[in-house]
C-alpha cells in the first residue's frame, strides 16, 4: 500500500523536522504508538525501536532513517513484520511563512493474516501521520532558528 500526504504548515521546516526526527516523543501524541526508544542518533541517521498497538494487535519494529536536517528523512525498516517498508519525509521552507511537508510510505505486511487483520488500521494510522505532526507542531510555540553559519573564510552577516 502506498500513502502520500502533504501539508502547508506555519512553522519553520527545521522545527517540523526536529519533531519528526524525535521518535522518543511519539507516544505522547500518536495514539497507536505504545513506546519508542532511540537506538542511535547522529547527524546523518536516527534509528529507533517502536512498539505499535492497534485495536489489541501489537508489533515491534526498528527503523534506520538517513536524514539531512532540515529538509529530508528516509524511513527504512531494519526489522519488523513487513515484506516492504520505505518512507520519506520532505520539508521545503517557504520563506518566512512556514514550510511544505511531503510524506510518502510504501508498505506491505509479510503475513497475509496480519495484513488482513491490521492492514486497514495501519493504513489509516499511516495516512493520518502528517495531520498528527502538523497538529503537534501548531500546538508548540514557533521556534526561531539561528541564522546559518557563513561559509569558511567569509565574515558573519551584520546584525539587523
Amino acid at each position: 500500500m502506498i500513502v502520500q500526504r502533504s501539508a502547508l504548515v506555519a512553522r519553520p521546516a527545521a522545527q517540523l523536522f526536529d519533531l519528526i526526527e524525535a521518535a522518543e516523543h511519539y507516544p505522547a501524541f500518536l495514539p497507536w504508538c505504545e513506546s519508542a526508544h532511540i537506538v542511535l542518533r547522529t547527524d546523518d541517521v536516527v534509528s529507533a525501536d517502536i512498539r505499535a498497538r492497534f485495536h489489541g494487535l501489537s508489533f515491534e519494529m526498528r527503523t534506520r532513517n538517513p536524514k539531512r536536517r532540515p529538509e529530508y528523512m528516509a524511513i527504512e525498516l531494519e526489522r519488523g513484520p513487513f515484506k516492504r517498508f520505505h518512507g520519506e519525509w520532505k520539508l521545503t521552507q517557504l520563506g518566512t511563512i512556514g514550510c511544505k511537508v511531503d510524506f510518502s510510505l510504501d508498505w506491505e505486511f509479510d503475513s497475509a493474516l496480519v495484513s488482513h487483520a491490521a492492514g486497514p488500521i495501519f493504513g489509516k494510522a499511516a495516512s493520518t501521520l502528517v495531520d498528527a505532526f502538523v497538529d503537534r507542531a501548531l500546538a508548540m510555540p514557533v521556534r526561531d532558528e539561528p541564522p546559518p553559519e557563513p561559509p569558511p573564510g567569509l565574515p558573519p552577516a551584520p546584525a539587523a
